[in-house]
């Protein structure tokens, strides 16, 4: 049983965080670190948002070589669900007026950065396997011996800085992302953890036997 509502969850969690992108991608108040990225190259290279999702997330995954990351069931489930999800939640959220007015924007922008909260912690609590990005974090966390917050602000700023040359969208919503991701994930993280069955314990055998 618990492995089925491992798989569920994952699966529940990854379709959340895919529409959690749509929304703070649509409502135009800045997105999250990477998907500044994304929307930056998918400007530059005319490939749908999807598409260049997918292909970050492989990139990413190369890094993990020299890091010695081993991906999970829950880490090509990330690439492939959120990838292939992405452009349909636009395409439905793009048949919304535009443009928006800034109350939805407003209203999009905090229900996605909610969203992702929720959907992180669905589908990191599975314990399948990390994302592609949240892998790289811990890879160089345990290759440097830097701390957490030091090597993922630095990613972030970088990948943050690269996606707004090319055309990322950065703004409150970018920064709102930063502040509240944090304490969302921690609080709800517990609540979403699927407690993993201990092994029976062995029966001694009778003795004499």
């Amino acid at each position: 049983m618990s492995d089925v509502r491992r798989a569920l969850q994952l699966l529940v969690g990854l379709v959340l965080y895919a529409a959690s992108i749509s929304l703070l991608v649509r409502a135009g108040l800045g997105n999250m670190p990477w998907d500044v990225l994304s929307e930056g190259l998918s400007e530059r290279l005319g490939w749908t948002f999807g598409t260049v999702t997918v292909v970050v997330s492989v990139a990413v995954l190369l890094c993990w070589i020299p890091l010695r990351q081993r991906p999970g069931v829950g880490t090509v489930a990330n690439v492939l669900v959120i990838g292939v999800l992405v452009d349909p939640f636009l395409a439905l959220l793009g048949l919304l007026t535009d443009p928006l007015p800034l109350w939805a924007a407003i209203a999009m922008t905090v229900g996605g950065i909610v969203l992702n909260g929720l959907a992180t912690a669905c589908y990191i609590g599975t314990r399948l396997g990390p994302g592609p990005r949240d892998g790289l974090m811990t890879g160089l966390v345990a290759r440097t011996g830097w701390s957490v917050r030091l090597v993922r602000s630095g990613i972030e700023v970088v990948v943050v800085a690269a996606g707004w040359l090319l055309g990322g969208t950065v703004g409150l919503g970018t920064l709102g992302y930063a502040l509240a991701i944090g304490p969302l994930v921690h609080w709800l993280l517990p609540r979403f953890t699927v407690p993993l069955q201990a092994p029976a314990a062995s029966v001694p055998e009778a003795a004499g036997a």
